[in-house]
């Protein structure tokens, strides 16, 4: 993604040397939260692309895409927005940035999981061309409920 004259955002593969930010990130979350071992493989040894948003050097969100040998579809394994940068359509770039990267690898589809309860998460979802293709009962740490989305690409 290149950086506008208006915005200075950029989003780019993340790097070990990120892990920091990247664990900073995470902390957002309430529960299910990504480890330092997660991004290590993630970065080392699994067939994913971690992604980082930047604007002025300053991390505004990350996504985690993975693949699977021979698979039609990629998933959405995580994506994260600071709240300081939510309502300024990081999450939009962030997922359209990753639906690029899977349709580079030859994806037909993009898949990924949701809380039930995370209105904001499926608004994005369902404005970005998703579509609820099932749900999972005790998907989370906490008992909590799943939607899985998916999107053709």
């Amino acid at each position: 993604m290149k950086p506008s004259a208006k915005q200075s955002l950029t989003i780019r593969r993340a790097t070990l040397e990120d892990m920091g930010v990247l664990l900073d990130l995470e902390q957002l979350f309430l529960g299910d939260r990504l480890e330092k071992s997660n991004f290590k493989h993630f970065l080392t040894k699994a067939k994913a692309d971690v992604w980082l948003a930047e604007e002025k050097g300053q991390a505004l969100g990350d996504a985690v895409v993975l693949y699977r040998q021979a698979a039609p579809s990629a998933r959405l394994y995580s994506i994260v927005v600071s709240p300081k940068a939510r309502g300024k359509g990081i999450g939009s770039k962030l997922l359209a940035h990753c639906e690029k990267a899977a349709t580079f690898r030859r994806c037909a589809a993009l898949r990924l999981e949701v809380r039930e309860d995370n209105d904001a998460a499926i608004s994005l979802y369902r404005k970005g061309g998703y579509d609820l293709i099932g749900k999972v009962d005790d998907y989370y740490e906490d008992g909590g409920t799943a939607l899985k989305m998916q999107k053709q690409l």
